[in-house]
């Protein structure tokens, strides 16, 4: 554990930002500012709240989420990095990559001028991580807290040949009922169904759920809406520099397998993930950065 009296001298901001101990001994950062509130885990430079202030919150944590060390939270917003899903090769290297599970540092805080709060992340590389990767490659996440969250993933490739990078940023946004949303901005696109053992089809409508649903939908660049009737809102997914979105929700039988998602939470979560996977994986030259980015903001339905 990072000595939490030395982090706050040199990144805490009074009545604003302030680093804790949180659930299993895990460090946070905690936001509060005239705009929204946010929590953020050092471990995977994970936000596991975020909550426009006068807002029910946006972003979802379980209740049975487990906290601890190299561990996996369910819940909030897991960085996968720097392959989506399973490894390509090696099916012993963990799911979604190592992002999620690492330690991060703080770079930077700062308060903006209009209320905001950002937040510069980077990740800390052990021999552990350069065993699944032997890449020369820096990864950071600059998060900024307001009535809107952004969040920006940036890979710099140091190497002198090119990398090939999976990633998803894997929010969980929380919902009335997952069986009265919809997901506009799908409309037409093709996607692979991984509940059908990837088969490929076209989206007709917006998305709805009636069973488990887990999709990356391909070649797409467009906002998605989650239209909530039950919380009379929509959230705006505005991304940029990524080409799939990936849809999940493990319904009945898989979230009871799975454990951590509590008693009947996937009625109120639902993934929808800005990400390159699949066919949309991204090649970063020697020497260039890569930016997959993403805004999420409130509007009144």
């Amino acid at each position: 554990m990072t000595d939490i009296s030395v982090l706050n001298a040199r990144y805490g901001i009074p009545g604003q930002l302030g680093v804790q101990v949180g659930a299993g001994q895990l460090a946070v950062v905690k936001v509060t500012n005239s705009r929204a509130t946010a929590t953020i885990a050092l471990q995977g430079a994970q936000v596991v709240h975020w909550a426009p202030v006068g807002q029910h919150p946006v972003i979802w944590l379980s209740g049975a989420a487990r906290f601890a060390s190299g561990k996996s939270i369910r819940g909030g917003i897991p960085l996968c990095w720097p392959w989506f899903g399973p490894h390509p090769t090696e099916p012993a290297f963990p799911a979604h990559g190592f992002a999620r599970t690492s330690p991060w540092g703080i770079l930077e805080t700062q308060a903006l001028a209009d209320g905001a709060m950002r937040i510069a992340l980077r990740l800390t590389h052990s021999d552990a991580t350069r065993a699944l990767w032997p890449h020369a490659a820096e990864l950071e996440c600059h998060i900024t807290v307001a009535a809107a969250l952004e969040i920006d993933l940036v890979t710099r490739n140091s190497s002198s040949e090119s990398i090939t990078i999976g990633e998803a940023l894997h929010t969980y946004f929380e919902v009335s009922d997952v069986r009265r949303i919809r997901i506009e901005g799908l409309e037409g696109c093709h996607y692979l169904d991984k509940v059908d053992g990837g088969r490929r089809r076209q989206q007709v409508g917006p998305v709805t759920f009636a069973a488990e649903t887990d999709r990356i939908y391909l070649d797409t660049v467009a906002d998605c809406l989650i239209d909530d009737p039950g919380l009379a809102r929509r959230i705006r997914i505005r991304k940029r520099g990524s080409r799939s979105t990936v849809v999940w929700n493990p319904w009945i039988e898989k979230a009871a397998r799975m454990g951590d998602l509590g008693e009947d939470g996937y009625l109120h979560m639902v993934c929808v993930e800005t990400a390159n996977a699949a066919d949309d994986v991204v090649t970063i030259p020697p020497g260039a950065e890569h930016h997959l980015a993403v805004r999420y903001e409130l509007e009144p339905r």
